[in-house]
């Protein structure tokens, strides 16, 4: 044997023991400690109890994340049997398992012994190698519908979809950690799937493909769509959030914007700072304390704003941020950095979130306000003005606000009501006693449970604010934090209703205006593997609604044809269907209406009638003059009134008198059609072709000729005139005749049931034409 085969056999026999004697390699079970025999009960079991004593929020060791995240893969691996029988296999649940893959490990591993190394070769896909950055932000399935969804409520969060052996993940790796890194900082929140191990999420999340960038707000996703660059993705997340979050203040509004603490129940945020635009952090701010605080931005290198600034001494060179409550001439309170960063202006919002003298106007305001006692050492209580709106209780109120500044502890909160807004609450505490009737009233209160139980004691006349009022009211809280027993009666009370909740009307409106938004961007920008079902259901429904519509419209129907013009003819015949006339007619179809419709042949509907007639139809021409015009059309209508109920023929008639050129040209095609003997017209001394019948096919330009029965042949057989039209009613525009001439004229029609019998059935000759003439 050659050395250099000889080499690679050897090479070959040494792969697998070095395979399997590699040390480190990752054991979901021994991570777990169960055997490799266990059942996913006891898989599950263990996996619990050790969640549970490694949970990062219990262990505080500095490992615990790292071995929390190792639980979390060995079950995500073992609870999974396909992912469970890959690992028994190859060694390895990833599920995009292949020879390939299992080769280069073995590969790996064995240069390894050669002090060779995959980073040689600049391939940075090992997951044991890859920059652990990402790790802190990894979100499971329970932790984003638990945790993350909620949180989007107060922050929009950043999420990364990402995998192994993901050449563009890579590429965007270094812009990724830069930007998630920035936006933390801001208040923005970051997460990152791995769609090998979380692939329950990924699908949740609507990605396919890796890496996906998304945006969450609100329990909203929003795609990126943009190039992976620093500036792109803060302005998506910037984007993300609401317009109206910070309004600009200047020199004309900043009254107006600060007196609306009124309306708003809310206290109000001033920034001062030189940057044109309202930086990303304080958006992200307003936007996670929009339920407590209003904003505004003062732009201090704007002209308009000198008198803003000089009012309350800002330092234009230093980002100064203020708060106001109830008095707009100065603030509440007020801190100046250089470099705002959240953490302090999270500890200053926090600490004002509230007005001085806040309105109760809802039954989240008041738990928050008034919390549940959970121990004797967390005993709060509330100073409550019930009273009412206008300029008759300003003076009462404004007494109580002065009394809560001087008196404002952790364990007492001052809050007021309208009593008119909210009567239930104000009926329960003050009995509907006469005294409080249209005055002010003060009450202390704890809150027992979340059932609405309170305890409470009502001063025992109606506030006015006087200093014997304060007196009294400051002798209680004496007492009250000596002997919490003061609080003597005892009340359940209703929930507060919402008082700045919008209307029926406009939540509607806003509720239609987010489905739209959410169905046009699904339509536009989701992915279009989720779309497929509802895409399809959809051009479906178009589909058999358009299909229907051009099979109607191309139906044989005579009842959908077009009304003929209102200066045609018809003449309609009505008989009863029963008559014994028709008895022959037997193996006839049944007719679908009691009356033949025919209309007369003009230049008018001559292309629709037989030029473009649909193929397959065929139109019967009655040829007539107007003196023979009534006669012939009762007899016709009585020889065809049987075959009326095939779709596929229409009756007309033409006048000899106008067209008689058009009906001597189609003849001339018809070398045996000659003309009935000893028969002219009065007028005009020519042939006579009254009571001639055409079958016209339009579409294969032939025709059949009925030539009218000779007078005197079977003469009689029709009896009299008057017997006729006792047997038959017909309906004419004309004047019915019972001459002998009307008699003879009826007989030339005499055969004309036959003749169509033999139509129907294709056994009569036809006449081809080159092409149809002009109808002049």
């Amino acid at each position: 044997m050659e050395p250099g085969r000889l080499g690679w056999v050897l090479l070959l026999l040494l792969l697998p023991p070095l395979a399997e004697a590699a040390p480190g390699e990752f054991d979901p079970y021994r991570v777990l400690g169960v055997g490799r025999s266990s059942s996913q009960a006891d898989i599950k079991k263990a996996y619990k109890r050790l969640a549970r004593e490694w949970h990062p929020d219990k262990n505080k060791d500095p490992g615990a994340e790292d071995k929390f995240i190792q639980i979390s893969k060995a079950y995500e691996i073992l609870s999974n049997e396909e992912k469970r029988a890959n690992f028994d296999r190859y060694g390895d649940a990833g599920e995009s398992q292949s020879f390939s893959q299992q080769q280069h490990r073995q590969f790996h591993r064995f240069h390894d012994g050669f002090y060779f190394d995959e980073s040689f070769f600049h391939f940075p896909f090992n997951s044991e190698r890859r920059d652990t950055s990402d790790e802190k932000y990894l979100l499971h399935f329970s932790h984003y519908i638990n945790e993350i969804v909620p949180d989007s409520f107060k922050k929009p969060y950043l999420i990364k979809i990402t995998s192994d052996w993901c050449f563009s993940c890579i590429h965007i790796e270094p812009v990724w950690k830069e930007v998630a890194q920035e936006l933390e900082a801001l208040g923005a929140g970051i997460g990152v799937v791995h769609a090998g191990y979380e692939r329950r999420l990924a699908h949740h999340l609507g990605a396919h493909s890796t890496p996906t960038l998304l945006g969450l707000i609100n329990g909203k996703i929003t795609f990126f769509h943009n190039a992976v660059v620093r500036e792109n993705l803060r302005q998506f997340v910037e984007n993300l959030l609401p317009g109206n979050l910070v309004e600009k203040i200047t020199d004309k509004n900043y009254i107006h914007f600060l007196s609306d603490w009124r309306k708003d129940n809310k206290p109000h945020v001033l920034l001062f700072d030189h940057m044109p635009v309202v930086p990303l952090l304080y958006k992200l701010t307003a936007f996670a304390y929009r339920d407590y605080l209003s904003f505004g931005y003062v732009y201090v290198g704007l002209r308009g704003t000198e008198e803003l600034s000089s009012q309350y001494n800002i330092n234009v060179y230093t980002p100064t941020m203020m708060i106001f409550k109830e008095h707009i001439d100065r603030p509440a309170d007020v801190v100046q950095a250089r470099e705002m960063k959240k953490q302090l202006i999270d500890d200053f919002l926090s600490q004002n979130k509230f007005l001085m003298v806040a309105r109760l106007t809802s039954q989240r305001l008041f738990q928050e306000l008034c919390p549940v006692k959970k121990s004797h050492r967390q005993r709060k209580h509330c100073v409550v003005l019930l009273t009412g709106e206008g300029e008759k209780f300003a003076e009462a109120y404004e007494a109580f606000l002065t009394f809560a500044e001087a008196n404002t502890k952790d364990t007492l909160k001052f809050v007021h009501i309208y009593s008119d807004r909210q009567p239930e609450f104000a009926d329960a505490l003050l009995m509907d006693e006469e005294k409080y009737h249209g005055r002010s009233a003060v009450v202390i209160l704890e809150r027992r449970n979340n059932a609405g139980k309170i305890a409470y004691k009502a001063l025992e006349e109606a506030w006015q604010g006087s200093k014997e009022d304060n007196f009294i009211l400051l002798d209680l809280l004496d007492q009250l934090r000596t002997d919490p027993g003061l609080l003597s009666s005892e009340t359940i009370v209703a929930d507060l209703n919402d008082e700045l909740a919008p209307m029926f009307l406009i939540r509607w409106f806003y509720s239609t205006l987010d489905y739209i938004s959410d169905c046009w961007d699904s339509l536009f920008h989701s992915n279009w593997r989720e779309m497929m079902p509802l895409l399809s259901l959809l051009f479906s429904a178009l589909f058999i609604l358009f299909g229907t519509v051009i099979v109607q419209a191309f139906s044989d129907s005579s009842d959908t044809r077009d009304a003929p013009p209102s200066g045609k003819e018809e003449t309609g015949t009505k008989m009863e269907k029963n008559d014994a006339s028709f008895s022959r007619e037997s193996n006839s179809r049944i007719p679908k209406k009691g009356f033949v419709e025919v209309t007369e042949l003009t230049d008018i509907n001559y292309t629709s009638n037989l030029v473009r007639l649909r193929p397959g139809h065929m139109n019967v021409v009655l040829i007539l003059s107007n003196s023979t015009k009534t006669p012939l059309l009762q007899k016709f209508a009585l020889e065809v009134y049987t075959f009326t109920g095939s779709s596929s023929l229409h009756f007309s008639f033409l006048s000899l008198d106008k067209h008689r050129e058009w009906l001597e040209y189609l003849l001339e095609f018809a070398q045996d059609a000659a003309p009935i003997p000893n028969q002219y017209d009065k007028h005009f001394l020519e042939r006579d072709y009254t009571g001639y019948v055409l079958a016209l096919n339009g579409h294969k330009k032939y025709f059949c000729l009925f030539k009218p029965h000779r007078s005197g042949d079977e003469g009689g057989t029709l009896g009299s005139c008057e017997d006729y039209d006792a047997l038959q009613h017909v309906e004419t525009r004309g004047k019915s005749s019972c001459s002998p001439g009307s008699k003879s004229i009826k007989n030339k029609l005499h055969k004309l049931s036959f003749w169509m019998e033999r139509l129907l059935e294709g056994s009569l000759q036809r006449f081809y034409i080159p092409s149809w003439p002009a109808l002049d």
